[in-house]
């Protein structure tokens, strides 16, 4: 694949997850009840950025839980006939909480779509809420993020690579060309 533009370098990355911390405190109104859920793989890193920003800001630790979905999804056969599943455990109960779902982007909605079922699995939140750095803009399913850190228009043939030093030992955001 091609590299067809860079379109957020570390520090847009920076900005996106502070602004993205400050709108999940002002609408959830403060941090109570609040746990953020990373979907594996570059949800967690992003959740764990989140959960850093907005402890800078309130002075509060948010829980940081992640998911993994691999079985939840209804593509599984089409992405691997032997998928590698590793065992989500939550470290706290997540009913009753205001529940954010972290992700890196989101394209059709299937990969939410399927972590709304793998979360209900592990408890009955009050609220879900979706955060994600990158939102395509293109919809199979009627999801909407409630916080986003850019909206980047692509065509189907396009691919949004999100880096992460964690994961990629970089940070940056990319639109390649298949």
């Amino acid at each position: 694949m091609k590299t067809k533009a860079v379109i957020m370098d570390e520090k847009a990355i920076i900005r996106a997850t502070t602004r993205i911390a400050h709108e999940i405190i002002e609408k959830n109104k403060g941090v109570e009840d609040l746990v953020l859920v990373g979907i594996k793989t570059r949800g967690i890193p992003f959740a764990k950025r989140l959960a850093k920003k907005i402890f800078e800001i309130e002075g509060k630790e948010v829980p940081v839980l992640t998911l993994d979905i691999t079985l939840y999804r209804d593509d599984l056969t089409e992405i691997d006939v032997n998928p590698v599943v590793e065992i989500t455990e939550f470290e706290s109960d997540i009913t009753g909480k205001i529940v954010v779902l972290v992700d890196d982007v989101l394209y059709t909605g299937r990969t939410v779509r399927a972590a709304l079922d793998a979360l209900v699995d592990k408890g009955r939140p009050k609220k879900v809420q979706l955060a994600v750095l990158i939102d395509r803009g293109h919809r199979e399913l009627p999801i909407r993020p409630d916080f986003v850190g850019k909206n980047v228009p692509t065509s189907k043939l396009e691919v949004v690579s999100v880096k992460f030093e964690e994961v990629d030992g970089v940070n940056k955001v990319l639109i390649v060309e298949r």
